[in-house]
């Protein structure tokens, strides 16, 4: 039997998940990571992306995240994000509208700091749509 430990993300407006999973795997501003249990204690920036919960009964549970931090202590690891969506949560088409509205930002864009609003918003859209496919 795989070795669990206790996960919670949070975001400010509510308990998104709790309980014993297996591990978890997500992006940080540093590139990838996967978290086991007894992983060594760590603090990191979390960015946009899709969080793999690998729960208790080892089924993938993927949810789409949004900046935050990842903190990994001895009791439990503790993911506070702004956003936290499930496939089933996440509406499609307005991903899908805002995806189409970023590429059209992006081919009309001038300054450097509104091409990095475009790519941002893009990048959000695109994965929002691939953690919706799951619940396809």
């Amino acid at each position: 039997m795989p070795k669990l430990f206790h996960l919670e993300v949070h975001t400010p407006y509510r308990l998104f998940f709790s309980g014993e999973v297996e591990s978890i795997s997500l992006a940080l501003s540093d590139g990838e990571i996967g978290i086991y249990a007894h992983h060594s204690p760590i603090s990191a920036p979390v960015v946009c992306c899709i969080l793999r919960i690998t729960d208790d009964q080892g089924k993938m549970c993927p949810a789409f995240i949004r900046d935050g931090i990842l903190e990994v202590t001895e009791i439990k690891t503790l993911i506070l994000v702004d956003t936290a969506e499930w496939p089933q949560e996440i509406d499609t088409e307005r991903a899908q509208a805002a995806r189409e509205s970023a590429q059209n930002n992006l081919g009309s864009v001038m300054l450097k700091f509104e091409a990095d609003r475009a790519k941002a918003k893009l990048r959000r859209a695109e994965l929002r749509l691939q953690t919706a496919a799951f619940h396809d």
